[in-house]
């Protein structure tokens, strides 16, 4: 899948395609923090238009654009770079924007405490024993990325920002390793399963094993590709071929879903049956009334084409 997301391909295109992604990105991860900006209005803030929203709010899209336009300039192993980002991000809207927390903060789920951080004189220890470990590490980078990711929010090392910094670092060390990274929109697909991610850290403090959080990135970065991968390259995926071969006259997405034998609606729609209606291989039978809970799909024209010369 990363492969075929490096293939070369129209410079004007490419550039469309990640403009979008990092309006996508920037959205997603502000959102998970409870940022209520849209796209269009992330959009109409890159284009330097007036939104009526609340200031701060405004004020964190702009900043994640300046951070987002310095990301090929920053070096994933190297803290000072960490320090400049966070000031990117932060600033205006905290006081100690770049520099690490002076006193003690906590992870809050309501009202309750879930995660109590470290002390903050235990920060600049703590953080520079990460860095040494991602810099001599031989993991693979797309696991090497997912534990930097969950040590570095269970350190907690700022008084805020530490969420949207944690999955900015990500990306910028899986970038290092494949640039297509960069402009891949995990951030939005993490905040569409915003829950299943903060109980993935939950599950990997409690259990001290990095495996359910490691576990739940991989999935993200597998369905992030899965979504931008037929808008880039033309190849149908596995995936989409195998739902084409099941199709047989008008069915529902759970007689779908069935027939091919996958309980997870959410990947069963991401990886299969959305790739599968963008490429124009499948419709809906119900075209005005996309939400319609009668709506079935059927192989188009193009769809049986891809069948019969498959």
């Amino acid at each position: 899948m990363i492969g075929r997301l490096s293939l070369p391909e129209d410079p004007a295109r490419t550039l469309r395609l990640r403009r979008i992604n990092r309006i996508r990105t920037i959205r997603g991860s502000l959102a998970i923090e409870g940022n209520t900006l849209d796209e269009g209005q992330v959009t109409a803030i890159l284009e330097g238009k007036r939104v009526f929203a609340p200031p701060r709010e405004v004020q964190e899209v702009k900043n994640a654009l300046s951070a987002y336009d310095h990301f090929q300039d920053w070096n994933s192993e190297q803290e000072l770079h960490l320090l400049e980002a966070h000031r990117f991000l932060m600033t205006g809207l905290v006081g100690d924007a770049g520099t690490y927390r002076a006193g003690g903060v906590g992870v809050m789920s309501g009202e309750r405490v879930i995660h109590m951080a470290p002390p903050a004189d235990r920060v600049p220890v703590l953080m520079a024993a990460l860095f040494s470990w991602l810099s001599s590490t031989n993991i693979h980078p797309l696991v090497s990325s997912s534990v930097f990711h969950y040590e570095f929010e269970f350190i907690h090392p700022f008084s805020d920002g530490n969420g949207r910094m944690g999955r900015l670092w990500q990306s910028l060390i899986l970038a290092k390793w494949n640039p297509v990274f960069a402009h891949l929109p995990v951030e939005s697909l993490i905040f569409e399963r915003h829950v299943a991610y903060y109980q993935a850290i939950q599950d990997t403090t409690k259990h001290s094993d990095s495996a359910p959080f490691i576990i739940f990135m991989l999935n993200a970065i597998r369905d992030a590709l899965s979504v931008v991968a037929p808008q880039v390259a033309p190849q149908v995926t596995p995936q989409v071929i195998e739902l084409l071969q099941v199709v047989r006259g008008d069915l529902s997405r759970a007689e779908l879903q069935e027939m091919l034998g996958l309980r997870d609606r959410k990947s069963f729609f991401e990886r299969y049956l959305k790739p599968a209606l963008a490429l124009g291989l499948l419709e809906k039978t119900i075209p005005d009334k996309p939400n319609s809970r009668l709506q079935k799909y059927r192989l188009a024209d193009k769809g049986r084409k891809i069948l019969n010369h498959g």
